[in-house]
């Protein structure tokens, strides 16, 4: 088995070659970056195999980082990219975009305006039809809104949708982090929907093994089971070590057996993703 992150952001410092929006949507986890040579320290360390490269809102519609660093390192990283639908050749892009090496899917995020409102106000409704016609799998941010995004996997069953960050606002611990769970799991009806379970130490109120979290986590399991969980860090913005996030699956959650910790920790995002799993 190999052990897959679902989620690391890899970013440079803006460059004139390279440049940031002028307002960035959000501000950066670390001041200076974070760099491929950076995670895979981090990733030999913990006993993590290879991760998906999520590249960052604060650096706009750029995907050059992460695909520079699957291509120097192409057994442990492969990237899921930001995609602009408002660019004038859009439509032609994701005709081709999974014929870009080391190009897994496609990251939205939706956690803010006017980002959100395109959830329903039927602007996307070209590109969640593209995005089942063409396989592309899509990464959703969709943090306390799931229930927005629900319509849309109920409309499109052959799209692979996954859910980050369990779907609970990002700010928020414990109980009310977890306030609308039972939307979620709703959505296990729809078949190619899965959920990320990344960061979930952030939403814990405890020390490691954040057993706070063991009753709502348990539920997301008996919903959807091992198959349609991935396990993801987001580690420059995680609470706790590296190695507790992964631990927290590897070791801990009782309810868990041998095979289910296979699929949480790699095997479902090789199938979600179609990354299959080589020798690193």
């Amino acid at each position: 088995m190999l052990i897959t992150d679902a989620q690391v952001h890899l970013w440079e410092e803006a460059r004139p070659d390279r440049p940031w929006p002028v307002e960035p949507r959000s501000r950066p986890h670390r001041p200076h970056g974070f760099s491929a040579e950076e995670m895979l320290a981090e990733m030999d360390a913990a006993g993590v195999d290879r991760a998906v490269i999520v590249p960052p809102s604060w650096v706009g519609e750029n995907n050059a980082t992460a695909l520079e660093a699957a291509a120097r390192y192409p057994n442990r990283f492969a990237a899921m990219g930001r995609f602009d639908p408002r660019a004038p050749d859009a439509a032609e892009q994701l005709e081709g975009w999974l014929q870009q090496p080391h190009m897994l899917g496609i990251r939205m995020s939706f956690h803010m305006r006017p980002f959100s409102d395109w959830l329903d106000d039927g602007s996307l409704d070209w590109f969640w039809a593209a995005c089942e016609r063409l396989g592309i799998p899509v990464m959703i941010l969709v943090p306390g809104i799931v229930h927005r995004a629900a319509p849309i996997a109920q409309r499109h069953p052959r799209l692979r949708l996954i859910v980050d960050h369990l779907g609970v606002p990002l700010q928020l611990r414990g109980a009310e982090a977890f306030a609308g769970l039972d939307t979620l799991l709703a959505l296990a009806a729809c078949p190619r929907l899965y959920v990320k379970v990344s960061s979930a130490p952030n939403f814990s109120n405890e020390a490691y093994a954040y057993r706070d979290l063991d009753g709502y986590l348990r539920r997301l399991y008996d919903a959807f089971g091992a198959k349609r969980l991935l396990w993801g860090a987001d580690i420059t913005r995680l609470r706790g070590s590296y190695r507790e996030c992964l631990d927290h699956v590897r070791e801990g959650l009782d309810f868990l057996r041998a095979d289910d910790r296979e699929w949480l920790l790699g095997r479902a995002a090789a199938e979600a993703l179609e990354w299959p799993e080589a020798p690193v």
